[in-house]
């Protein structure tokens, strides 16, 4: 058994391997999933689990505590741990930082989910959000989109949004912040939105045509980032239907209130990477909610211990 903290996650990755494992990983059959969230004052513990016959068996256990970024000195939003087990035995191959597992899935996710949805000229990529979640993200789209030539932030503190741009500001494109969202949001050919927000933040009368919007950060029930007329102007796609549809408040809430059915999904990555159709045309708008179920993590875990092995024999 071996044991990678983060930093030697973060030095065995990139993005392009990330998101070639996580295309590879959806050109076969279904994993089996299973999840579990508990949620106590605003903070959650979050256990997934996926089954990949002949491929591993993954466990992920993490806290998520919104509010410790803000704490002096500043902790982690997200913490935890990740088991690799083999399938022919059971036996644990690895234990792998569960923050750092989850910042490379979750972002890769995002980036696979543009590469098949977005428009191959797109030019400009706002960033909804500045949190853990939004460098990741911003470096994960260009990965796919390397002809961006501007990026865009919104976020409702400007400091963190000024941060962000200095963060990011050795990927060579143009950085603006915008103070006005909507503004901001109709400024994207990608629009990526990582909030931890219950109120939509994405109105969908801000979004061009031929826009793709990457929903990311609603992982609970009452959690939202994109309004009904969003949802009702673009063509829907999911990560996972079994992580997505009847899990997340981004689907769920409008569901029960008739603005959408389940028959609006039209697909995910299981669908899309194989062939399955995505964009139709330059105009129309895509919407990508991103789940980041238990499998994605066990793709990600197996490209991160495949790395580990190349490098170490």
């Amino acid at each position: 058994m071996i044991v990678i903290d983060a930093q030697a996650v973060h030095g065995l990755m990139d993005w392009s391997r990330q998101v070639a494992a996580l295309r590879a990983g959806h050109a076969g059959p279904r994993p089996a999933i299973d999840d579990l969230l508990m949620r106590q004052s605003g903070s959650s513990l979050l256990v997934r689990a996926a089954w990949a016959d002949g491929t591993g068996i993954g466990l992920k256990a993490v806290t998520v505590f919104p509010r410790n970024p803000d704490r002096s000195p500043p902790l982690p939003a997200v913490q935890g741990q990740f088991l690799l087990f083999d399938t022919e035995d059971g036996s644990v191959q690895a234990i792998i930082d569960g923050a750092a597992i989850t910042a490379w899935k979750t972002a890769g996710d995002s980036a696979l989910g543009t590469d098949l949805l977005a428009r191959a000229d797109a030019r400009t990529l706002t960033m909804v959000g500045a949190g853990a979640m939004a460098e990741p993200l911003v470096r994960a789209h260009l990965s796919v989109r390397p002809g961006i030539e501007r990026i865009v932030i919104w976020n409702r503190s400007a400091a963190r949004a000024e941060a962000l741009a200095g963060r990011i500001g050795d990927t060579g494109r143009r950085i603006e912040v915008l103070a006005d969202r909507a503004a901001a949001i109709g400024e994207g050919d990608i629009v990526s939105c990582a909030t931890m927000s219950k109120d939509p933040v994405v109105p969908g009368e801000a979004l061009k045509p031929g826009a793709h919007l990457d929903l990311v950060g609603a992982y609970t029930p009452d959690m939202r980032e994109a309004d009904d007329a969003a949802l009702t102007r673009g063509r829907l796609f999911v990560d996972a239907r079994e992580t997505t549809i009847h899990e997340i408040g981004e689907l769920i809430i409008p569901l029960k209130a008739g603005v959408i059915s389940e028959s609006d999904v039209l697909g995910d990555l299981f669908d899309l990477v194989p062939g399955g159709a995505g964009r139709q045309s330059d105009d129309e708008i895509t919407i990508y909610k991103n789940g980041g179920g238990a499998h994605l993590d066990l793709m990600t875990a197996g490209a991160i211990h495949a790395a580990w092995r190349e490098k170490n024999g």
